[in-house]
């Protein structure tokens, strides 16, 4: 297990994205893989950096862990803000036409579709928002 502690500040995520890629470059993961972690890291971490303490900052921690069976990448995101789930928000309604569509959850929206787990956890004053990717 690995992890990263940032202020959490928009300008912090070349940070975090090169934290998560040397991470994944232990396991020879595909350009593909890896770019689709990296969209989804960027969307939930820049959320943390933009509404978690707004209009304060606070700490964020990522981390990432490895399991062999079957192999995956585990990637928890960790902050002190206002508690919010982003799961419990209802998936946008593709079909219906934008400007009659609900604003924000596009992003996680698409995380969702493209992790093969995401979950959220509110403990010890902790968001605690976890995805995982398998590598196989």
């Amino acid at each position: 297990m690995a992890e990263l502690d940032v202020l959490a500040l928009r300008e912090n995520l070349p940070e975090v994205l090169g934290f998560v890629d040397a991470q994944l470059a232990k396991f020879n993961c595909s350009r593909k893989t890896i770019t689709t972690i990296d969209v989804a890291v960027e969307e939930i971490y820049i959320n943390i950096a933009s509404y978690a303490y707004d209009p304060q900052v606070g700490p964020a921690t990522i981390r990432t862990e490895i399991v062999q069976e079957p192999l995956s990448v585990i990637l928890s995101f960790i902050d002190g803000g206002v508690p919010y789930d982003p799961l419990a928000k209802p998936d946008p309604v593709l079909h219906t036409p934008l400007q009659l569509r609900r604003r924000g959850g596009l992003g996680i929206f698409m995380v969702k579709k493209t992790m093969d787990d995401v979950s959220y956890e509110y403990k010890d004053g902790k968001n605690i928002l976890t995805i995982t990717k398998n590598l196989e």
